[in-house]
């Protein structure tokens, strides 16, 4: 085959299609650029990648699109449904427009970044992903996250970070108000850095300078009565 872009019409071909002759990419690593217009929403768009290709969505997608992505740059041009990049553990996703509920939930590594914003519970339980949304994200966001960094251009809903780990949160705008266990902590000159990194990756117009990074009080690692009531 070519190195040439290659088109799928969703409003004449299924997903499953699509998807199938993406998974038969693995034998051939190299990087190729893959298109699939007239998406209308569809749901699971571009699942499960193993291969260094680039897929563009041309449109909105549903739910899971790029989840459990690996070593793909899957490029959606519009908004998607609840769950994208659910589980990624490598490659790059980038959503030119809003995500739904639990963007990047459970993602163990890789980049996620988000150009309008997230809805609810962003980043839930993340294990090693970055994400970047240069939006605001919705209430829950980072619950439970275990590692990884989760970057906020806009402002954070209710209870940012309930129960979080070790994953480090950067909000440059408000927070409505932290979960249990989540509090503000110092930005110091390593965390400028990363954050800087980050910001430049995700291409975002910020400046360190103007986030605050929140992260794990690590009060609820162990179970103690004096905390029951946060559990």
């Amino acid at each position: 085959m070519s190195d040439t872009c290659r088109e799928f019409d969703l409003s004449v071909t299924t997903v499953r299609e699509l998807n199938q002759a993406l998974h038969e990419q693995t034998a051939e690593p190299r990087p190729r650029l893959w298109r699939a217009v007239k998406p209308a929403g569809a749901h699971a768009i571009g699942c499960g990648l193993n291969s260094p290709l680039t897929l563009e969505v041309d449109g909105h997608a549903g739910y899971y699109c790029a989840g459990m992505n690996q070593l793909a740059t899957v490029i959606i041009h519009g908004n998607t449904g609840v769950g994208v990049a659910e589980n990624m553990m490598s490659g790059f996703v980038h959503v030119k427009g809003n995500a739904s509920q639990s963007a990047g939930a459970t993602a163990h590594g890789g980049l996620l970044v988000i150009d309008g914003d997230a809805s609810a519970r962003c980043g839930i339980s993340m294990k090693g992903v970055d994400i970047v949304v240069k939006g605001s994200v919705g209430h829950m966001s980072a619950f439970m996250a275990q590692a990884g960094n989760l970057v906020v251009c806009g402002n954070a809903g209710h209870a940012l970070g309930d129960s979080i780990y070790e994953a480090r949160l950067f909000v440059r705008g408000t927070v409505a108000d932290l979960g249990a266990d989540c509090v503000e902590k110092e930005m110091r000159t390593e965390h400028l850095e990363l954050l800087a990194g980050l910001l430049e990756r995700a291409e975002a117009r910020c400046k360190p300078s103007e986030f605050r990074r929140y992260g794990s009080a690590r009060k609820l690692y162990h179970f103690h009565v004096d905390h029951a009531g946060h559990y």
